[in-house]
């Protein structure tokens, strides 16, 4: 896996998420494929196949002593730009060796459309029953919006996939999206009495967030080092909305509010509150109630904060779980072995999304094919090649002879903020800004 490439990825983009209107209306935008950059040489005793397929380019590798299994790679975020691209599958080298043949798909278009991409995708495996022939089985893997687009294809095509390897995957959808509204609105409130989202972007990146950050800090520039007694309370509320105490997350937060990220997490506040396919406005806080610590009675400071800080209801339209017609929710309707990893200190796609996803297959009674496990670092898909490929070895151990693997249980608020949570899976070492695990 090109992890330096996974872990800058939100440093060297921006990253549209949110869109100004609904994108479900309005025509396509004119999406094209530079077919002259979809060859690629096979690795020796292998076949590659590229073409494209549905409006998407593709790629397909075949071991000449192939198991008759197939192994799908779900990209994440690509930007808005209109050039569609394909991804090698990040395990390839791994897969080849072991007889196994994969696939990706650029997908019909870019930007946050998990629809597109589950559709594409499960058309690619069809594609490869044309060129190659049947599998006896298809695995299907993705990162990030890939990993949104994972848990929803085998949501969506039970029958189709018999495994699936999810990686700081996008989980819980809308409450995804509804975190990076609590992030902006929470430092607003807290940094400068006052809140809002959307906002205007140059005013409030040049204007609003330097006050907020002024105001959160003890002294000049030691935001987000040091923060004083209000920059506290945002952090430990943040920390509250994506995941609850844990291992990692002081490291995490310095890291995605660091210089060098250039205000990612609030560049976040400035892009809109509909998402593309959602008819209307799809974030939403109506209901929740922010704490700064984890007291459930609610300190005058939080009263105070609740009744100030600004409330957003969802439109209903905008968040229904329509299958593909707009964005995709996991309903938890699990059926096949699903492995998924997450950083502890990811606060792009935060482990929120784990934990809420935990959830929804539970409430389905479908847990017995979840299996989760937490790694420690910072960085967002910062998963070691050793964690991915001991983590597919253990779906395919599972799928084909029905030992299910061990995990972590991110349902446990007990367990996830014990000191050695995420240690158990993790590649000790390899992560940037990883917290050490405690000394037997």
């Amino acid at each position: 896996m090109n992890r330096k490439k996974l872990l800058l990825l939100a440093a060297a983009v921006p990253v549209l998420l949110f869109a100004w209107g609904s994108a479900a209306s309005g025509p396509k935008p004119n999406y094209f494929i530079d077919e002259t950059k979809l060859p690629f040489e096979a690795i020796p005793g292998a076949t590659a196949y590229w073409g494209v397929h549905s409006g998407a380019g593709y790629r397909i590798e075949v071991p000449d002593d192939w198991n008759g299994e197939l192994v799908i790679w779900a990209h994440g975020y690509f930007g808005t730009g209109l050039e569609l691209e394909v991804e090698n599958h990040p395990l390839r080298p791994l897969l080849i060796s072991q007889g196994y043949a994969w696939a990706a798909s650029s997908y019909s278009r870019n930007d946050y459309d998990v629809a597109t991409g589950v559709q594409d995708t499960h058309a690619l495996t069809r594609r490869f029953n044309g060129i190659v022939g049947r599998p006896d089985r298809i695995y299907i893997s993705g990162a990030s919006m890939g990993g949104h687009i994972t848990a929803v294809a085998v949501e969506q095509y039970p029958n189709t996939y018999d495994g699936a390897l999810a990686i700081c995957g996008a989980l819980a959808d809308f409450e995804q999206f509804d975190y990076l509204m609590d992030f902006n609105v929470a430092a607003q409130q807290i940094g400068i009495g006052s809140s809002a989202f959307p906002v205007e972007p140059v005013s409030y990146l040049f204007g609003v967030v330097p006050t907020i950050k002024a105001n959160l800090e003890p002294f000049p520039g030691a935001w987000p080092f040091v923060l004083n007694s209000s920059g506290e309370n945002l952090k430990n509320l943040v920390e509250l909305r994506t995941g609850g105490v844990r291992p990692n997350y002081d490291l995490g937060f310095v890291f995605w509010n660091a210089p060098f990220l250039d205000d990612f997490l609030f560049q976040l506040g400035t892009l809109g509150n509909t998402i593309i396919r959602s008819p209307g406005i799809a974030v939403d806080n109506y209901d929740v109630v922010y704490q700064f610590d984890s007291d459930p009675t609610l300190s005058p400071d939080e009263i105070a904060f609740n009744d100030g800080v600004f409330r957003q209801m969802a439109d209903p339209q905008a968040r229904n779980s329509n299958g593909l017609a707009q964005l995709p929710v996991t309903t938890g309707d699990l059926s096949v072995p699903m492995i998924t990893v997450h950083n502890l200190g990811d606060l792009f796609v935060p482990v929120l999304n784990e934990i809420e996803y935990a959830r929804r297959v539970a409430e389905h009674g479908n847990s017995e094919f979840l299996v989760q496990r937490a790694v420690r670092g910072v960085g967002h898909c910062d998963i070691t090649p050793l964690e991915f490929s001991t983590a597919f070895v253990d779906l395919v151990i599972w799928t084909e002879f029905g030992v299910r693997p061990a995990g972590d249980d991110w349902l446990d608020p007990a367990n996830v903020a014990a000191q050695d949570f995420g240690c158990t899976f993790n590649d000790h070492g390899g992560h940037f800004g990883e917290e050490p695990c405690p000394t037997p």
